[in-house]
């Protein structure tokens, strides 16, 4: 390795410098402080696990994106986490076994095999909801609810909210008894909405012409309001997805109740995170750039294999690629440069300093005048005082 070589970072991991550092902790401390009014505890998972235990009930995708190690003690393998839901899912299971509905916050990083997209970090910080225990459409009106209040507080406005519910298609490929081979092929193309490929898939399978066409009006099923309401006529002989759809629908008249003009776009084609999630799925975009910051949906029976099966959903959110687009505002204050004194035995200096910084000033005690700042506090006739710094000196600074 050339010399000149030794600082690059890997392709896709990064540093967060100054001032950018400061604005991504101010969201992160933002979306914490909403979390806890709303019930939500704060955990902190370990970074690394053993493999069986991180990667329990999420399906391949994660698998792939997860970095895996051998554990010099038990000769174990591990994995450092790319995601930190399955994570709070072991700790409702095993760690804290709460009664009745749990709540859990988390922010941390993530390591990632490779970028979901070309712009993306492999090391995003995740800050996260979870909620545990209930499977009802108030438990997914609460969590969706939380997200939004979570995005406006940090000024992203307008927002456009999108619905949909991987459980259907489920529903779907078991009432077709589609095997899981055909099943992945079905997944592939319906998410990219390749309709004529799609048709030809489901030509060699042998079914009936109506079944064939539940498949087929997936993709199209997508837009306002109006797609519930065709989505009800298709499925009119499917009362497990006419339920999925109500709760839908319930769902978002309680965002339209409690965001008044919030645009809502459906779209029962929508899978993502199909190896992972069992019910509704959600994403947030900032309207204007329709860029997507935050995303969850229900998963329940994660906690099964950890020995305690029930209702979980949640949402995550990259705080790196969120903190570009919000808006957070900082008291700004003002800046002491300390003259040198006596000596560093100086306690009088030292009780001035301190005194400052409890009154909220930043004070440098050490380098020179010549770094920007407000005031001096300089000795004067054995009183510590602070001297205004003129503007017309800031700025020859």
């Amino acid at each position: 390795m050339n010399s000149s070589d030794r600082w690059l970072l890997p392709d896709g991991i990064d540093e967060v410098l100054p001032p950018e550092a400061l604005n991504l902790e101010r969201v992160r401390r933002r979306l914490l402080d909403i979390f806890a009014v709303w019930g939500y505890d704060y955990v902190i998972p370990p970074m690394v696990e053993f493999l069986e235990s991180l990667l329990t009930g999420t399906g391949s995708d994660l698998d792939l994106k997860t970095f895996k190690v051998t554990d010099q003690i038990s000769g174990r393998m591990m994995g450092i986490r790319a995601d930190i839901t399955p994570q709070v899912a072991r700790i409702d299971a095993h760690s804290q076994k709460k009664q009745g509905v749990a709540r859990f916050c988390y922010a941390g990083t993530v390591l990632h095999t490779r970028p979901t997209n070309m712009l993306a970090s492999r090391a995003p910080l995740h800050v996260g909801a979870e909620l545990f225990g209930d499977s009802g459409s108030r438990a997914d009106l609460e969590i969706v609810s939380l997200m939004i209040e979570s995005l406006h507080s940090l000024g992203m406005a307008p927002i456009l909210l999108e619905l949909g519910d991987v459980g259907i298609f489920r529903l779907l490929v078991q009432h077709l008894e589609i095997s899981p081979a055909v099943e992945e092929q079905l997944f592939a193309l319906i998410q990219k909405k390749a309709m004529v490929e799609l048709e030809a898939c489901l030509q060699g399978l042998g079914l009936a012409v109506s079944d064939k066409q539940l498949i087929l009006e997936l993709p199209g099923l997508c837009g306002n309001a109006e797609v519930l309401v065709k989505a009800e006529k298709v499925f009119a002989d499917y009362p497990q997805v006419q339920q999925r759809l109500a709760n839908l629908a319930e769902v978002a008249r309680g965002i339209e109740s409690r965001f008044g003009g919030m645009q809502v776009y459906y779209d029962l084609s929508e899978l993502r995170g199909y190896n992972y999630h069992t019910g509704i799925v959600f994403a947030a975009y900032l309207g204007k750039i329709r860029s997507r910051v935050a995303q969850g949906g229900r998963y329940d029976s994660i906690g099964r294999l950890f020995g305690r099966d029930r209702g979980a959903t949640g949402f995550d959110v990259d705080v790196k690629a969120l903190a570009r687009f919000a808006t957070t505002t900082e008291v700004q204050r003002p800046v002491v440069v300390v003259d040198p004194g006596l000596g560093l035995d100086d306690r009088r200096r030292w009780e001035k300093i301190r005194e400052l910084r409890e009154a909220g000033y930043i004070v440098l005690e050490s380098g020179k005048e010549t770094e920007p700042h407000d005031f001096i506090l300089n000795d004067y006739d054995g009183e510590w005082q602070l001297t205004k710094t003129y503007q017309k000196d800031r700025q020859s600074n």
